[in-house]
């Protein structure tokens, strides 16, 4: 299925059963005070040495075995340009050119030239970065009003090519393939797929080399958000506590087992392309960040860091399970585990957020992209007689940052989208009542052939108000293993594990239709045929959602209908008086908005062309729809 003018997010990579050598667990210090034993054989220490092997020291000596081996590194040597990914916000372009490892011999530098009136033109020349054999191109001031042929050339014979394109500013419809978790228990080519990831722990460069060669085509000329996850750092989950060392196995202690300088070579390889970071300041013991937005075709996306900034649970919870971080005592009260102090998204995250959902430049619509899923919409885990009550890996956890950052979200009507929990699910949040929150859609894995996850309620009933005519029998309104409140609209349970085509493998596309302010959520089995059309989808989709139902609070009463100049599609910011409470603040879909509010009370209004900064309406009470009234509006067009 060939996607056209899509923007490709890749929300997890790296995953892998065998996930960390023994050695690894060691209590070192090398993350918190620095890495001892560094040399060109051994970049990151000696207490690891095998870390990243296949692309530092001899490695042309080296090979990796076994049935599921990694791509060889040694390939010819007009093809050591192995793929480039890149993104254009505001302007500027970042584009990542990643190369197989490089020989003693061989110059270390690359170039980005570009195709103008019918002949390539030199933009750039980069350094390629070791550890991690990545080179980075920044240009300002791009025009990405144009298609642009590029090319990433190295020495005399090795060239990558792709296409830069416009920005889709005039397309009525932007699509996203939103897509996770790509085991690398199946190699080689992913013919029958859009997208994918690999699974590679210890082994990243080798990895993420693996992921460019199976899908190159679509990244070369496609504006692409990475993000990496959990199992890119080597580790079975993450609980980054702003960059501390984890000791423990299982990491439930919170931080990051390996050093520094390896989280950042794989977070340059996977990220540096990205917008730069709103806050570039890196953690404590200097792990660079990326979270940032970048806006294609209207659509106004924030990119999160779900994992680095979250508290981890061991020694902060009472123990209810089996591990620090699996709940099963049914007993349990869920706000036992949700503490004064514990973490989500973390103050700088939110303050960021804060900011974004107040600059509506170049964005029509907004979306969040993140990591994991804001609640647990899970019950078996692994196999199918493995039930678990509450999994802290989750988003859903602390449930207090999990109700922040959906309020967050909420106030711009965004909708969430994100993977990691090898099951494809769509749900509506809920903060205070059922209904109330964002819409949130999961992709399924890419391959799915190292975990399964199942959505089976025990007593196996609907919920209230269960989706219509669903093909379904378990959705509707229920509560998480923490407590939060959840609509489960749809998902694709795998009827077979074992078998590649019945284990839920798949891939999710969700189209912003900016004209009628829509998004439609469509899951696709690996193996389905597009010409099939809907019906060639997992039972339960395509499912589609107004912009504005992201804001699912009861309406009390509504204000005067705001009339603006023709053509003009504002920003409005709704602001309660009494505690300066901001209820949203979201861009018109025309020249008229009237605001609804939630409960009664005296309300301000505030407008603007990109940004609320003038006042329209002050001490405004609501009344019902048709007795509010008009109001008109003058905003000095820029």
């Amino acid at each position: 299925m060939k996607i056209a003018r899509r923007l490709w997010l890749k929300a997890t990579t790296l995953l892998s059963m065998d996930w960390l050598p023994r050695h690894a667990i060691a209590g070192a210090d090398a993350v918190a005070t620095g890495t001892q034993g560094v040399s060109p054989d051994h970049p990151f220490g000696t207490e690891f040495p095998d870390l990243d092997s296949l692309a530092t020291g001899p490695w042309w000596r080296k090979r990796s075995e076994g049935p599921n081996a990694a791509p060889a590194m040694d390939v010819p040597r007009h093809e050591v340009v192995a793929f480039a990914l890149y993104t254009i916000d505001r302007g500027t372009l970042k584009l990542t050119a990643q190369l197989f490892p490089l020989k003693p011999e061989e110059p270390r530098e690359v170039r980005l030239e570009v195709r103008r009136g019918g002949r390539w033109v030199e933009l750039a020349q980069e350094k390629v970065i070791v550890p991690g054999w990545s080179a980075h191109f920044r240009i300002e001031k791009w025009d990405h009003s144009l298609d642009v042929p590029y090319r990433v050339r190295h020495g005399e014979s090795a060239t990558f090519e792709g296409l830069l394109r416009k920005d889709p500013i005039d397309k009525g419809e932007i699509v996203v393939a939103n897509m996770s978790c790509n085991s690398t228990r199946t190699t080689g080519p992913r013919t029958e797929i859009v997208d994918d990831q690999t699974y590679r722990h210890t082994e990243h460069t080798a990895g993420w080399i693996e992921f460019g060669l199976q899908f190159r085509d679509v990244l070369r000329d496609r504006p692409t958000v990475t993000i990496p996850d959990d199992h890119d750092v080597g580790q079975p989950n993450i609980w980054g506590e702003n960059g501390k060392r984890s000791t423990q196995r299982g990491n439930t202690d919170g931080g990051y087992v390996f050093p520094v300088e390896y989280i950042n070579m794989l977070q340059r390889q996977q990220t540096w392309h990205l917008p730069d970071a709103f806050d570039p300041t890196p953690t404590d013991s200097g792990i660079t960040v990326y979270y940032t937005r970048l806006r294609v075709g209207g659509i106004d996306f924030a990119v999160l860091e779900d994992r680095k900034f979250k508290t981890g649970p061991e020694g902060r919870l009472p123990t209810l399970g089996p591990r620090p971080d699996h709940i099963n005592d049914p007993s349990y009260d869920p706000k036992t585990v949700d503490l004064p102090g514990l973490e989500l998204l973390g103050a700088r995250q939110m303050r960021f957020l804060d900011d974004w959902g107040q600059d509506w430049s170049g964005g029509v619509m907004k979306a969040v992209l993140s990591q994991t899923a804001f609640c647990g919409a899970v019950h078996l885990h692994g196999a199918r007689r493995e039930r678990l009550l509450a999994d802290l890996d989750c988003n859903g956890w602390p449930q207090t940052g999990r109700n922040r950052a959906l309020e967050a979200i909420r106030r711009v009507w965004a909708v969430h989208l994100c993977g990691d929990q090898h099951l494809a699910v769509v749900v509506k949040h809920g903060i205070s009542e059922f209904g109330d929150g964002p819409y949130s859609f999961t992709s399924p894995a890419l391959v799915n052939s190292f975990y399964g996850r199942w959505w089976h309620p025990e007593n196996e009933l609907a919920g209230p108000n269960a989706v219509p005519g669903s093909p379904l029998p378990w959705t509707g309104d229920y509560k998480d293993g923490l407590g939060n409140r959840i609509s489960m609209m749809a998902y694709a349970n795998p009827p077979d594990i074992q078998d590649e085509r019945q284990r839920g493998d798949g891939y999710g596309l969700v189209r912003f239709k900016k004209r009628t302010r829509q998004i439609k959520f469509e899951c696709w089995p690996r193996f389905s045929n597009a010409m099939d059309g809907d019906k060639g989808q997992f039972p339960g989709w395509p499912i589609t959602v107004k912009e504005s139902d992201n804001d699912g609070r009861l309406v009390f009463g509504w204000l005067p209908d705001l009339v603006f100049e023709p053509g003009l599609r504002p920003v409005i910011q709704v602001i309660e008086d009494a505690s300066k409470q901001v209820l949203y603040t979201v861009r018109a879909s025309s020249n008229r908005f009237q605001p609804r509010v939630y409960f009664d009370g005296k309300y301000s209004v505030k407008v603007g062309l990109d940004q609320p900064t003038t006042l329209a309406l002050t001490a405004s009470r609501p009344r019902s729809r048709t007795e509010a009234g008009t109001h008109t509006v003058k905003l000095q067009r820029s």
